[in-house]
């Protein structure tokens, strides 16, 4: 009876070794097929390895499409990890050098306005005035200006809100100012694009180069000096605005914010956080620029912000101001280069 026990534990261990043999034969194959296939690969992994879902993510966060039913750009890539480095650049350099620059601007335009003042007309005004503007100008300009605002306020809110905003009202009303600022800034924006439009193709003929807008450039247009600089209908430092600010910058902004306002194109994540980056570094630039702007037609030089609110000036402010514009029209000419 004891021989036949120890016949049998001896066939047991015979097959147990056989089955492990084969086993480790099979491995190979098994994690062959494994590779080829990465879903078996998975299930292997939560057999072997319950939890860990590195290598899934992993292949989540390559960018790289995976499958799905739903149709359209990306929508087969699940997280797309350049997102990260939009919010660094957006919340980093853009915020932080976008605000030095926010306050460094209005801050130089008030020293520069308690030590030098406002432009002021040397001679007495005449009484007759010269028509500066027409309706459809002034129109254009205060329809650009006024969306410009509009969009600027709301777009500092966007951007700086959660740094003066939320510290004093809380998150509430940050949250309330942004929903609401956010809507106008996307309804108001297209709008601004057909205004600087609009803007550019009212004054490009009197923005072009003249011969006499070298002189401006070499006395600097006398602001320093307070010489008087003869000029045409528009001085090379208002063409520089137009040229820059309206044109370049306003174009740009318009037209990323119409990427962003408009994902339904194509724009795939990647082409909108660029287009906010340029939309953030544009209009930043824009408005520093603006504020030179407003303040050299307000209350840095006299008479100024009458010329566009009524369309007249008077004759010494047009010949103390833009000498050779005002030389053209008592000419009988247009005035236009």
């Amino acid at each position: 009876m004891s021989t036949i026990l120890r016949r049998r534990s001896g066939f047991g261990w015979l097959l147990a070794l056989a089955v492990w043999l084969l086993a480790l034969a099979g491995t190979p194959a098994m994690a062959a097929d494994a590779a080829a296939d990465p879903a078996a690969a998975q299930v292997e992994r939560q057999q072997t390895q319950p939890l860990n879902n590195a290598p899934v993510w992993r292949e989540v966060r390559s960018g790289e499409v995976h499958f799905t039913t739903v149709r359209g750009p990306e929508t087969g890539v699940l997280i797309q990890s350049e997102g990260q480095t939009w919010r660094q650049w957006r919340n980093g350099p853009v915020t932080f050098w976008g605000g030095v620059l926010l306050l460094v601007v209005p801050t130089a335009i008030g020293l520069f306005f308690a030590v030098k003042g406002a432009v002021k007309l040397h001679g007495a005004p005449t009484g007759r005035r010269m028509q500066r503007f027409s309706t459809f100008e002034r129109v254009v300009h205060w329809g650009t200006a006024i969306s410009f605002v509009v969009l600027g306020i709301t777009g500092v809110c966007i951007l700086f809100g959660k740094h003066f905003i939320e510290p004093v009202f809380g998150n509430a009303v940050l949250g309330g100012l942004l929903w609401a600022g956010k809507n106008v800034h996307n309804y108001v924006g297209p709008l601004f694009g057909v205004f600087t439009l609009l803007m550019i193709l009212a004054f490009l003929r009197d923005n072009v180069w003249q011969a006499i807008d070298s002189v401006w450039i070499r006395k600097a247009g006398g602001i320093a000096s307070g010489e008087h600089v003869p000029s045409g209908r528009f001085n090379f430092g208002e063409k520089t605005w137009f040229w820059i600010g309206v044109t370049f910058l306003g174009l740009i902004v318009a037209g990323s914010g119409l990427v962003m306002d408009f994902p339904n194109f194509g724009q795939t994540r990647a082409t909108l956080q660029l287009a906010n980056i340029i939309h953030g570094v544009g209009a930043i630039l824009l408005i520093a620029l603006s504020l030179g702007h407003i303040y050299m037609g307000t209350i840095g030089v006299e008479g100024a912000y009458q010329s566009m609110k009524t369309g007249y000036v008077d004759e010494t402010w047009a010949k103390e101001h833009h000498e050779h514009w005002y030389d053209e029209v008592k000419a009988g000419r247009t005035g236009h280069p």
